[in-house]
């Protein structure tokens, strides 16, 4: 499939498919163009941080946690599969472990915070009264523009009756008031995608933040908020392809940018981009 979003279709399940796109990817493009092109485009290289290695390790944990018996779901056995799952994490991932290394972090010091954000998890549910339904679901969708839309889900729950919930786990602090809408546009996204798949619109949406005092951020969507999604991502898709065809990936400057690691490489902090490379499959 072509990464500009242009040139010859490529079928998937007997629809073509003239680009794809994750939640990640549309947030990123609406947050900072150049970001999304770093990314997307360049594909520079971009090493883990300690958050982001955090954050795989304590989903790693959960996931691993709903393949026990409900009775066995507790705060002291999470707390138990921590370590051996970081360990296994290491050997998996080297490059995870000699993050802690390039940043001069301590260990046992990081493990505790791991340790806390993990524990912040039982004050928002206890999983010895929840089955999950699927667990890192893959799923995809083509609309009717050629668009193909895909993510993995953390955890889609189904009630007694078959409403679903999709829930999504994050490590960071939950967002500020009025910021809420921001952050649920990629559980929006993936509900979107159920709904065009399996003809169902989730009954409920939730965040799991487990970072600062940990909150849980619910919705309940309908038909009009999937349709106004859809909108919402095909006008994304539209930019992208106009920014692929004019090369004009503008930067935009946020309180994330102290944490992104191409800044050197921004013309809003001085930096100069590196050309933009030829035409290559994605």
């Amino acid at each position: 499939m072509s990464s500009a979003g242009g040139g010859e279709r490529t079928p998937v399940d007997g629809v073509d498919v003239l680009y794809a796109l994750s939640p990640s990817r549309a947030s990123e493009f609406t947050s900072c163009p150049l970001l999304f092109r770093f990314r997307s485009v360049d594909r520079l290289p971009e090493p883990p941080s300690p958050q982001a290695v955090r954050g795989t390790l304590v989903h790693k944990v959960l996931e691993d946690l709903f393949e026990l018996e409900a009775g066995e779901r507790t705060p002291e056995r999470a707390a138990a599969m921590l370590e051996p799952t970081w360990a296994a994490l290491q050997a998996d991932e080297p490059e995870a472990a000699a993050v802690l290394d390039d940043e001069a972090l301590d260990e046992q010091e990081w493990l505790t915070s791991c340790h806390e954000v993990l524990a912040r998890y039982f004050r928002l549910e206890d999983p010895r009264r929840v089955e999950p339904a699927e667990r890192e679901l893959f799923v995809e969708a083509v609309l009717d523009s050629g668009l193909l839309l895909r993510g993995v889900i953390d955890r889609v729950d189904a009630a007694p009756d078959g409403a679903l919930r999709l829930s999504d786990y994050k490590t960071g602090k939950a967002p500020r008031e009025g910021f809420e809408a921001a952050a649920l546009f990629q559980l929006r996204f993936y509900a979107l995608v159920l709904w065009r798949t399996r003809g169902t619109v989730p009954r409920s949406l939730r965040l799991l933040y487990l970072g600062g005092d940990g909150e849980a951020v619910t919705h309940e969507p309908d038909e009009d908020d999937l349709r106004a999604t859809e909108r919402k991502v095909e006008a994304i898709w539209r930019a992208i392809r106009y920014a692929e065809q004019t090369g004009d990936y503008r930067p935009r400057r946020s309180s994330r940018c102290s944490w992104c690691p191409h800044r050197s490489l921004c013309p809003a902090w001085g930096g100069t981009p590196p050309p933009l490379p030829g035409p290559r499959d994605a």
